[in-house]
C-alpha cells in the first residue's frame, strides 16, 4: 500500500473515533476542509510527528478542539 494512503486511512480513522464521526460525516468535513489532501501534502513532516501530532494539526485545520 502507498504510505501516504496508509497514513490518510489511519489518521482519518483516528480522527473519526476521537470526534465520534461517521464515515459520512467525515467525508462532508473532508469536502469542506480537504483533510485527506492536507494529510497527503503534509506527509513528509507528518510521518515524523506521530498520530497525536497530526490529529492536533487536523483539529486546527477543522477548528475543532
Amino acid at each position: 500500500m502507498n504510505p501516504k494512503v496508509f497514513m490518510q486511512a489511519e489518521i482519518a480513522n483516528a480522527f473519526m473515533r476521537k470526534h465520534k464521526l461517521t464515515a459520512k460525516d467525515f467525508l462532508v468535513l473532508d469536502k469542506k476542509r480537504n483533510i485527506l489532501q492536507f494529510i497527503e501534502k503534509g506527509y513528509e513532516p507528518f510521518h515524523l510527528m506521530g498520530n497525536k501530532g497530526i490529529l492536533i494539526e487536523l483539529e486546527k485545520l477543522c477548528s475543532i478542539g
